[in-house]
């Protein structure tokens, strides 16, 4: 008889408040590993506060975060992070006035072998062609696309499984955003990466991802895999606005 593999990632009855203001309730899904799963929804949905509590950021009130089999409720940021959960938070944070390869090298600060850096930095440059060509460039001079890109090679040179990844479509165009989201689904096919995406791009994510889920004033109001989810006509008239 097969042993049950616990999911990388288990959130089980969360609740996050702001005062009176309840931002999740009773909120329950898991991630699998080399799963994209995205979450999608309107604006207030709680989508980033979700991740925001996964990553740390945030105190539940009520529930568990399970991730490698460890609750990771209470911990700090920094040791969440260190068990291998990477967040690419919205709006990039990149360091303008640093190159792309210092970007990249503040990724890889807690690795004391610099051979096994400088492999991964080779490896991340080799993913992002892009950022190859310009890695002496200031990020300031970069796209917002090869910034968001940037954001995401930075994560990766943590070593982390997995990446909380939060809109990252945004102020990107249509094009841009079809390449980031290629990057993400070529990370995981050829990887094994693990990534938890919020996003308010509804076609594009659901086109790279296995699992869709749905939120909506603090709640799921449905998960299941993305086919279906682009199939329901109903569910994305209701909640997604297509």
């Amino acid at each position: 008889m097969s042993a049950i593999t616990e999911p990388l990632l288990n959130v089980a009855g969360l609740h996050v408040r702001y005062g009176e203001l309840v931002a999740l309730r009773e909120v329950s899904l898991s991630v699998s590993e080399g799963e994209v799963v995205c979450i999608i929804g309107p604006n207030g949905a709680g989508k980033s506060t979700l991740l925001a509590a996964i990553a740390g950021g945030v105190a539940p009130s009520k529930g568990t975060i399970r991730f490698r089999g460890q609750n990771v409720v209470d911990k700090s940021p920094e040791k969440i992070a260190r068990l291998g959960l990477s967040l690419v938070p919205e709006g990039r944070h990149i360091f303008g006035s640093l190159t792309v390869e210092e970007n990249l090298l503040i990724g890889a600060s807690r690795h004391a072998d610099r051979r096994e850096v400088a492999e991964d930095l080779r490896r991340v440059l080799d993913y992002f062609v892009a950022l190859k060509e310009r890695r002496a460039t200031p990020a300031s001079r970069l796209s917002g696309g090869e910034q968001q890109m940037l954001a995401i090679a930075r994560a990766l040179m943590t070593r982390a499984p997995m990446l909380l990844v939060d809109e990252p479509s945004l102020g990107l165009a249509p094009k841009v955003t079809a390449q980031i989201m290629a990057m993400l689904a070529h990370l995981r096919d050829q990887t094994g990466l693990t990534v938890l995406l919020v996003e308010q791009n509804v076609r594009s994510a659901l086109s790279i991802a296995d699992t869709g889920i749905v939120m909506s004033l603090g709640q799921i109001v449905t998960a299941t895999d993305a086919a279906t989810l682009r199939g329901d006509e109903k569910l994305r008239h209701a909640y997604l606005g297509f």
